[in-house]
């Protein structure tokens, strides 16, 4: 093992282990608290169990950053962990008026996608005075960069923070799924951005690989606790922040391929619905759904979700290295 990669995996340890204390005390404040899930009517049968089950876990990704800012201070690293903080702000707020209100009484979707576009400009235009990383790269492989104008960098980053984010909350839907479909492109961004000597980012993707484990250890089926829309825009945010500080946006589409097709089925079965009168592609979307309702248990689907991210990811290596 090199000393590189003992770094990464002491950091991984340390996400893991901050994520697996506080999700301890924090599922037992949220019981308390009474701070519950409430299934979406039009979720398959199966979920009606879940409603009840702690949610707004994703608190638990924040503190994961905050101690790690308590340790070291890399440039950049602030902006990453304020932008995680800002989506899983925004993700708190939705997840609160859920609670308060019943599912469906959350932020209006277009009010959520517009707060985490400002945040994503705000980081943007942020880290676009920096030099500590490869600025308006956009894929890097080996000795070939692609660079564009800086303007084009400004508003390709803010669509995929953007993009990511909601992808990310869409296939939030499965105990672990989430969770475990993270690791795999975070660990090879923690990767990437070591040998590109980039301590901010790969720090960031090493701690969020491992507090995904951690929070395995409350989210697997079946979950004990969810992240909510608190944890997953707080997890999208964290994966394009650092593909963009690692010079990698545009792998983003192929590491984070899983995420990709979840979004694509919520716009195909959309648009076609509405195209037809009422048809549908699939029998419920996202995709994760469909599969579901195709009478496969759900761990199933998720232990296939996770495999088919390692695989995109390992491609992606394959690619890049």
């Amino acid at each position: 093992m090199t000393p590189e990669s003992a770094v990464l995996l002491v950091w991984a340890l340390f996400g893991f282990a901050i994520s697996a204390l506080a999700g301890a005390g924090l599922l037992a404040v949220l019981g308390r608290l009474d701070v519950r899930q409430h299934a979406y009517e039009d979720a398959p049968q199966t979920h009606q169990q879940k409603t009840g089950t702690p949610t707004m876990g994703g608190i638990v990704f924040v503190v994961v950053f905050v101690a790690a800012l308590g340790i070291v201070r890399p440039p950049l690293l602030i902006d990453l962990v304020l932008l995680v903080a800002l989506c899983a702000a925004i993700g708190a707020v939705d997840d609160l008026l859920t609670i308060r209100g019943g599912a469906g009484r959350g932020l209006p979707a277009r009010t959520k996608l517009l707060a985490t576009a400002l945040v994503a400009a705000i980081f943007m235009r942020t880290v676009g005075g920096a030099w500590d990383f490869p600025k308006d790269v956009i894929f890097t492989a080996g000795t070939f960069s692609l660079i564009v104008p800086h303007w084009l960098w400004l508003i390709l980053g803010i669509c995929a923070i953007t993009g990511t984010i909601h992808a990310v909350n869409l296939t939030d839907g499965l105990d672990g799924l989430a969770a475990g479909t993270m690791i795999p492109p975070l660990i090879l961004l923690a990767w990437v951005a070591s040998v590109a000597q980039i301590p901010s980012a790969a720090i960031a993707a090493a701690c969020g690989a491992g507090a995904c484990a951690g929070f395995l250890l409350y989210n697997r089926h079946p979950a004990r606790m969810f992240m909510g829309d608190t944890g997953s825009l707080a997890l999208g945010a964290l994966l394009a922040g650092v593909a963009i500080l690692s010079g990698e946006m545009l792998l983003l589409i192929l590491i984070g391929g899983v995420f990709v097709a979840e979004a694509l089925s919520v716009i195909a079965q959309v648009s076609y619905f509405k195209a037809t009168g009422g048809k549908r592609i699939l029998r419920m979307s996202p995709l994760h759904h469909h599969f579901e309702l195709s009478g496969l248990p759900e761990s199933r689907v998720t232990l296939g979700f996770w495999l088919a991210s390692a695989l995109c990811s390992l491609v992606g290596w394959a690619i890049v290295r």
